[in-house]
């Protein structure tokens, strides 16, 4: 062999960059590794489920010939390949499908699975049924709620309302005490260390906001033909009745 020539053309367009060796040697590697595992597969020995897995779907794959006696028996019958059975062409084209059972559990363990599955996702959609109801109930008594105290806050107005005309209406016919204590807004700074003024708060706690509402606006009514609603003073009883049109603010709507 000549020794190589370090000044020839083929040295010369050899790429010398840097890395390029460590480079070539993966892609090397990962080639060789490829290659052994295309051979590994190819030299290992097939299991004896997928030899049967192959032999039983060559077999669904192939048409029936005249050597299947079953088959031999149709065609004597008049029955042609690719032909629907049954004497008027009514029945299956395709043959039953085979359903191979590979696992180590008993039969019907699988519709015993489906219908424990069934009976899951039935619960739980009860679950989430039961839960939108306990929501939409909440709800419902949340707006209960908030209505309720609007319609309180409302009549503890007209009340307080209902007070102050009293109060101003019997001051007129110099009445000094009020029929009911509560009849009147009481000042802040009243002394209420008097018996009868404790038994007759006791009295008043009693009753609710629309029942001293209704007792009051009737007083006024008939005291003083006065109608909180129309915020009119009427002549008498017989001028309220006629030009008045109730005696609730349900009826003044």
């Amino acid at each position: 062999d000549e020794e190589e020539d370090y000044m020839s053309d083929l040295f010369i367009k050899q790429d010398v960059r840097p890395g390029l060796p460590m480079v070539r040697r993966v892609k090397e590697a990962i080639q060789k590794e490829e290659k052994q595992k295309e051979a590994n597969e190819k030299n290992r020995q097939k299991s004896i489920k997928e030899e049967e897995k192959e032999r039983r779907d060559l077999v669904l794959r192939s048409a029936l010939g005249n050597e299947n006696k079953g088959f031999a028996l149709l065609q004597k019958m008049g029955y042609k390949s690719g032909q629907a059975l049954g004497k008027s062409g009514e029945g299956i084209v395709e043959p039953i499908p085979l359903n191979i059972k590979t696992g180590l559990s008993g039969l019907g363990h699988e519709e015993l699975k489906k219908r424990k599955a069934e009976e899951k996702l039935e619960n739980y959609r009860q679950k989430l049924h039961m839960k939108k109801q306990a929501n939409e109930q909440a709800a419902d008594q949340f707006r209960i709620r908030v209505k309720n105290k609007q319609e309180e806050r409302k009549m503890e107005g007209d009340l307080r309302k209902s007070q102050r005309a009293c109060q101003q209406l019997d001051m007129q016919k110099d009445i000094d005490v009020p029929k009911e204590t509560w009849f009147w807004i009481e000042p802040e700074e009243e002394d209420k260390k008097d018996e009868e003024d404790k038994e007759d708060e006791c009295t008043s706690s009693d009753l609710s906001v629309s029942e001293k509402l209704h007792i009051l606006t009737a007083y006024l009514r008939k005291e003083h033909f006065y109608c909180i609603w129309c915020g009119t003073t009427y002549e008498d009883s017989e001028d309220l009745s006629s030009n008045c049109p109730g005696d609730s603010a349900a009826d003044h709507d």
